[in-house]
């Protein structure tokens, strides 16, 4: 994939992956897919929170 695609959609992809993953694993298994689910759907909570917590602003070009 071209390397400018991947700067600018990578980290969305990623969280999106992320995502559909924890929900999918929540709905579908128990035990050690609890934490799974857990786990991926917290990263993206958390890198919000780190994101807003710490006044991040677009850099002009």
């Amino acid at each position: 994939m071209n390397a400018a695609f991947m700067k600018l959609w990578g980290m969305p992809i990623l969280l999106g992956v992320l995502t559909t993953v924890g929900l999918v694993s929540a709905l579908l298994g128990d035990g050690i897919w609890d934490i799974v689910s857990a786990f991926a759907l917290g990263i993206p909570v958390l890198l919000g929170l780190w994101h807003s917590l710490r006044g991040w602003k677009l850099k002009p070009r």
